[in-house]
């Protein structure tokens, strides 16, 4: 009876010690967005953007996604960013090369496959390296 509790006291303070730093899964996922843009500069947001490879695009947990086209970095957050959460996966109902802010995004679970919500994205900002000083 005694090693059920100590294995639930030891994945407790496992547990514990993994979130000891305090971040909610919006802020780390809103310090993964910084990390992305760092050294970039914002650029015209547009509605729509080529995205002829879907394999390039990611999910910014808690954020939105980004799109990677050469040196440009594209983002566009959620509106309703809660609905990227760590087991949500992103299916585009999309027609042609271009993803638009008025596309159809649904969310499935990563495990169960079931549909657990849409997501509606704003404008997608271009990030570009920003030009060093010596150039």
């Amino acid at each position: 009876m005694t090693r059920p509790i100590l294995a639930l006291g030891a994945a407790a303070l496992a547990f514990t010690a993994a979130n000891a730093s305090g971040e909610t899964p919006a802020e780390k996922g809103e310090a993964k967005f910084a990390e992305l843009t760092e050294g970039r500069v914002a650029g015209e947001p547009k509605s729509c953007i080529n995205a002829f490879r879907s394999n390039n695009v990611d999910v910014i947990e808690y954020v939105g996604i980004s799109y990677k086209d050469g040196d440009t970095l594209w983002i566009a957050k959620a509106s309703n960013p809660s609905s990227l959460g760590r087991n949500d996966v992103p299916i585009f109902d999309r027609f042609g090369s271009q993803i638009c802010r008025q596309d159809v995004i649904r969310t499935v679970d990563r495990y169960s496959q079931f549909t657990t919500g849409t997501v509606f994205l704003e404008d997608f900002v271009p990030y570009e390296k920003a030009e060093s000083a010596d150039s």
